[in-house]
């Protein structure tokens, strides 16, 4: 058993930063890299892309940056764990092993687990009697079953343990936890068992702090930004992981950015509902047990924290078409620069009235006033320039379609010193809906496979 080892966060969202992985493999040690690509959305986007070509589906920003990683954390023996699978880990498998042999690389061995997507089985787990009802409201799946586009269950980290105690230096996943990325290694390495409820609790833990990537080391920081150093430079978060479940956070030493405890506190504030039960596929955390202490320059530990047994369920991350919509911007100058912009807005909320166009919503923000807090913003005088911004939602494709039609003619026929329309008038695009559902864990097996070059 090792007494510590080092995991590196890499992306924190499909997007994420594309020099970060580098750094963290060539700045400084580490033994794995966590990279973190799903959000329920992403799974959607997808899985309109697999079906469009089946062999896409999955975050195709990896093979450029196995192209650039993959010879270094050979040499350094590092691991990678990725969820960057997205719906199709078997294709993005392959890619990868396709870089690795136009570099040369053999004897590399890659785990692949399967089984989080469910979207060809919902029928058959209906008629079962798993319901699969919203979380949320409760409504019943029949009501949008036609509609559904993915369907993604989130296992946790053992069929990564799986993966790696099968020889895996590369393992590619689905819809795993983000979590569950940074607590496999712990698990395997230290030989945790799923009843360390404790220790399972601390590496999910260290997993929510380094899944949002450069959030945690002074990205995003709401306290105190100014006094975070260089932060165009900013080193990813490290978690360095101990076998009784003590965890410290830190980072690269030559790299910008601030591990403090605000930082991490700020990070595991980040999506917590009730803190007492923060749940997994592993376990039950406690976030009201989390100690935090300095431990140097760029460095907390993070201790102390209390677990409980996992439930017996798994959640569902489900999406399905929820009608269109489109979004169009105007800008207006100096002077009386918002009370144009309200005009216009009222104008064209008048002629979308007069077409009897049906909208679900129609949002009006305008930018550079109360885009970001709405009517909670003071009043303000004279503003150099208002950005008017539209969007529209509907069932209707046509009603979506002809809202785009009427947003120029305000160009010319309406408040005065307008500019900023460019690029055509707004296409109607699909919403996506978000449906979270739990799902009993004996009714779906995680398999794990694993390929060689």
């Amino acid at each position: 058993m090792k007494d510590k080892i080092r995991i590196a966060s890499g992306q924190g969202f499909w997007g994420d930063l594309l020099t970060a992985p580098v750094d963290q493999v060539t700045k400084g040690p580490v033994d794995y890299m966590m990279m973190d690509y799903l959000a329920e959305v992403t799974m959607s986007i997808m899985q309109k892309q697999k079906l469009k070509d089946p062999k896409l589906g999955y975050a195709k920003d990896l093979v450029e940056l196995f192209e650039k990683i993959l010879p270094i954390c050979v040499e350094k023996n590092i691991k990678v764990i990725t969820n960057g699978g997205g719906v199709n880990p078997l294709a993005c498998s392959e890619a990868i092993l396709e870089v690795a042999r136009r570099l040369g690389i053999s004897k590399l061995k890659i785990g692949i687990v399967l089984g989080d997507d469910i979207l060809d089985n919902i029928d058959e787990l209906m008629k079962q009697g798993i319901e699969l009802k919203n979380m949320e409201s409760g409504e019943s799946l029949k009501s949008i079953r036609a509609k559904l586009q993915s369907a993604n269950v989130y296992f946790g980290a053992f069929p990564v343990v799986e993966a790696l105690t099968k020889g895996a230096q590369i393992v590619i996943t689905g819809r795993t936890t983000d979590t569950g990325l940074t607590l496999a290694p712990m698990i395997y390495e230290f030989g945790w068992k799923e009843s360390d409820w404790d220790k399972l609790a601390a590496g999910t833990v260290a997993g929510h702090i380094l899944e949002c990537g450069g959030q945690a080391s002074g990205g995003n920081f709401s306290a105190d930004w100014r006094s975070v150093p260089d932060i165009a430079h900013i080193g990813f978060p490290i978690a360095e992981a101990y076998p009784d479940g003590e965890i410290v956070i830190t980072k690269h030493d030559n790299t910008g950015g601030l591990v403090s405890q605000q930082t991490v506190k700020e990070q595991l504030l980040y999506e917590i509902g009730n803190p007492k039960e923060y749940i997994t596929p592993d376990c039950v955390a406690d976030f009201t047990t989390i100690q935090l202490e300095d431990a140097g320059k760029n460095r907390v530990k993070v201790f102390g924290v209390k677990g409980r047994p996992a439930t017996e369920y798994c959640k569902v991350s489900m999406s399905y078409l929820d009608g269109y919509t489109a979004i169009g911007t105007l800008t207006y100058s100096w002077p009386d620069a918002l009370e144009k912009a309200q005009k216009a807005d009222e104008v064209l909320r008048t002629r979308l009235s007069d077409l009897h166009l049906e909208f679900e919503e129609v949002r009006s923000e305008f930018m550079g006033y109360n885009s970001c807090h709405g009517p909670l913003v003071p009043k303000m005088n004279e503003l150099n320039e208002v950005v008017l911004r539209v969007g529209v939602r509907s069932q209707d494709y046509k009603a979506v379609e002809r809202f785009g039609k009427e947003l120029a003619p305000l160009i010319l026929t309406g408040p005065p010193a307008v500019t900023g329309f460019a690029g055509g008038r707004p296409k109607p695009s699909e919403v996506i809906s978000y449906w979270p559902a739990l799902i009993p864990k004996k009714a779906v097996k995680p398999e794990v496979v694993i390929k060689e070059v």
